[in-house]
């Protein structure tokens, strides 16, 4: 990673049942965050190990702490958190680095 770039990175459990339509709806709405303006390196991931309870992941890249904090502010990003993350994720663990 280049310096002064920021990968946002998150592990998280849902509440719905493994393969259903919720869960399906859920991370469909979550690959549109992509599509806001400074998230760059998009990844969807699944978890493939059984050493923790989360079962998916999303990580992206920003340029820098500025474009994070617009991707934060972001009325799509807002509502996503407000309207699916807080009452569809179970459990969560959030990582933010930047290169030393």
């Amino acid at each position: 990673m280049v310096a002064k770039r920021i990968r946002h990175t998150v592990a998280f459990a849902l509440v719905h049942a493994e393969k259903s339509a919720e869960e399906r709806a859920f991370l469909e709405a979550a690959e549109r965050l992509a599509a806001i303006p400074g998230v760059e390196a998009f990844e969807l991931l699944a978890e493939v190990s059984p050493k923790n309870g989360y079962r998916f992941g999303i990580s992206m890249e920003f340029a820098d702490r500025p474009a994070y904090e617009r991707y934060n502010e972001h009325p799509d990003h807002v509502r996503f958190v407000q309207e699916r993350w807080l009452s569809e994720v179970g459990d969560f663990l959030e990582l933010d680095y930047a290169t030393r």
